[in-house]
């Protein structure tokens, strides 16, 4: 398994660095549609269509997302202030059912819900690569960040369950650690890589800071902590809906591309929406 996971993982490093490093736009906005239309068949397969069905789902967000490409600079910041909004009423609402809940929703409403999820996720993606390579990786790193930070936080002091009927590894403490870990990385990249001559632009912690001042920079920036467990959880609670691990087994040793993606799904067009209000 661990051979499995290192070989996958180079593979899609060898292939996502040239992607962002490549001085045209379309290598990266192709590994985004690839990305997003393999997880909206992933996103059928776990809400019941198989077979061509789930094919026809992820035809239509890659469709979709085409589509969509050529307004996604003109986009207005309240398609990221919506996706916001969404996020925060809608998760809630679907984590306090948990499991049951989620399966007793209407499946045409469940399934028609992955394309309104992984859209805006992909064009959020794009808008932060457009904004230079700083601004993309910093948000990546708050994701990746709260998750390594929660997760040996909550191993280490891990007493209260976060959510028992979905994730029972999960803690407040944990929450909390992935915090405090994305506020030592937000001081750290705004004092030390943001004032680097070679940075192609501000990134998100440096924007936040900015715009905001610090005090509510940390709350921007511990509602983006939240949405990453948020994200992570959805996920969890709508593979526990279908009975499955993982989302799929196209990444080798690392499950499905949902998998990998569920905490940007909520934090890619929510940290844009912070940085325009």
């Amino acid at each position: 398994m661990l051979k499995q996971r290192v070989i996958t993982a180079l593979v899609l490093l060898a292939i996502l660095l040239p992607a962002l490093w490549a001085p045209m736009a379309w290598p990266f906005m192709l590994f985004v549609l690839l990305a997003i239309s393999s997880a909206g068949w992933e996103w059928a397969r776990l809400n019941g269509w198989e077979g061509a069905r789930a094919w026809g789902l992820g035809g239509l967000v890659l469709l979709g997302f085409g589509a969509l490409l050529h307004q996604q600079p003109a986009l207005p910041a309240t398609v990221w202030i919506v996706a916001l909004a969404g996020w925060c009423l809608g998760g809630s609402l679907a984590l306090r059912g948990a499991a049951p809940g989620w399966s007793r929703w209407p499946q045409p409403l469940r399934l028609a819900l992955g394309p309104l999820l992984l859209l805006p996720a992909g064009l959020a993606l794009l808008a932060w690569k457009g904004q230079g390579l700083n601004a993309l990786l910093s948000t990546l790193c708050l994701v990746w960040v709260a998750d390594i930070a929660a997760y040996f936080g909550g191993r280490r002091f891990g007493r209260r369950k976060l959510a028992p009927a979905i994730s029972p590894g999960k803690s407040w403490e944990g929450v909390w650690s992935g915090f405090v870990g994305v506020l030592v990385l937000a001081l750290l990249w705004v004092l030390v890589v943001d004032r680097q001559a070679w940075v192609d632009g501000p990134s998100l912690f440096g924007q936040l800071v900015g715009r905001h001042g610090w005090p509510l920079a940390s709350l921007a920036l511990a509602l983006l902590t939240a949405l990453s467990v948020v994200g992570d959880l959805f996920e969890s609670l709508v593979k526990r809906a279908a009975g499955a691990k993982d989302s799929s087994q196209l990444l080798p040793g690392h499950g499905g591309v949902l998998d990998r993606i569920d905490a940007l799904l909520p934090v890619l067009p929510a940290a844009l929406a912070l940085t325009t209000l």
